[in-house]
């Protein structure tokens, strides 16, 4: 990792007279944490995704260009890294739309994820909503997960047409189960956003992640409204999965309002999962979702950030995450290994630097 940075560093800079637009960009966030699992105490320095990334793109001409991203990870805590494991792509933009291939986040989770104000940190609505994160997968490495970044992924974005855009990705089937099985993904969101207006609707199909002939599907609805210096956003979504067993399925619901006053931003998010239901036998388990009465959770946090600057947040929240006595929800990034029915909570006092 340290002689692959300062090489990618240098053919950025090197190459740049070559581009039309490159940029060097990235994040670094990091949280001091206090929290408590079913009462064990945890104290730690929690990395919430920082990345480093470069992006650009070429001119061909007649409105059509070349565009390219690397992205990677950063760990300020422990100073691990990969040069391309988050959104890395290559492909063309014009009048006809976007068209590329790579690592990169899919339909149904880019559709949703910027009504979550605490997304991606320990506090992320994927502990309810999606079933997990998936920060970088490939159809078998994670099977659960609708949260997820697509290794292997070609998608399509067509032009917006007055707020109005549709995405569609597709996961190409290049892994092979002992089973037989010849999982893929199919992903596809259609996103309005004008003026104070937000919308979505998506949905999301994995071909036989479970099995042979066995398909799990996700959909959602989601919408935010900003009146003044508040926005308020809601998110229903439907999980269903196919097992050998019979089915499993689980409801989730999300709201979340922030507040701005002056340089300060209040922030409070609620999420809550319901009973898992379908034809399976109790217990069966996938991800956070579990067959059976009393597997809910609901997680609640409220915070505040405080702009130093445009580019710099210090921000401190407390969250709670409650499962009923057979839930078995954890925290989707920085997770603490919930127990059923365990209790998870605690405050957060973080960096946040954008550059």
């Amino acid at each position: 990792m340290r002689k692959i940075l300062p090489a990618l560093l240098a053919v950025a800079c090197t190459g740049a007279g070559a581009q039309s637009n490159v940029q060097i960009y990235g994040r670094l966030n990091v949280g001091l944490e206090s929290l408590q699992n079913d009462g064990t105490r945890v104290a730690r320095l929690s990395n919430n995704r920082s990345v480093l990334g470069f992006n650009g793109s070429e001119d061909l001409g007649g409105g059509t260009k070349v565009i390219f991203q690397i992205e990677g990870t950063l760990s300020p805590d422990t100073g691990a890294g990969s040069p391309a494991a988050r959104d890395t792509r290559i492909g063309l933009q014009g009048q006809a739309g976007t068209l590329f291939a790579g690592n990169w986040v899919t339909p149904y989770n880019g559709a949703t994820a910027g009504l979550d104000p605490y997304y991606p940190t320990t506090a992320g609505y994927m502990s309810i909503m999606g079933n997990g994160s998936g920060a970088s997968v490939s159809n078998t490495s994670d099977v659960a997960s609708f949260d997820r970044r697509q290794q292997n992924s070609l998608h399509y974005w067509t032009p917006v047409w007055h707020g109005l855009q549709l995405r569609v990705a597709q996961g190409l089937s290049e892994e092979r189960q002992a089973n037989g099985a010849k999982p893929s993904l199919t992903s596809t969101a259609v996103v309005y956003e004008q003026g104070p207006w937000y919308a979505t609707a998506a949905y999301e199909r994995h071909h036989e992640y479970q099995g042979p002939g066995l398909n799990d599907s996700a959909a959602k609805l989601g919408a935010g409204y900003r009146f003044g210096d508040t926005r308020i956003a809601l998110v229903a979504e439907k999980l269903r999965y196919e097992t050998a067993a019979g089915t499993l399925e689980r409801n989730d619901r999300y709201v979340s309002v922030t507040h701005q006053l002056g340089r300060g931003v209040f922030k409070l998010s609620a999420g809550h999962a319901g009973d898992g239901t379908g034809s399976a036998a109790d217990g069966t388990t996938i991800g956070f979702v579990r067959k059976g009465a009393d597997t809910g959770a609901t997680h609640v946090t409220a915070g505040y950030d405080y702009n130093l600057s445009a580019r710099s947040t210090v921000y401190a929240y407390y969250s709670h995450l409650h499962n009923q006595r057979n839930g078995v929800v954890d925290f989707a990034i920085n997770s603490l290994g919930a127990q059923p029915g365990a209790t998870l909570k605690g405050v957060v006092l973080g960096l946040r630097h954008n550059f």
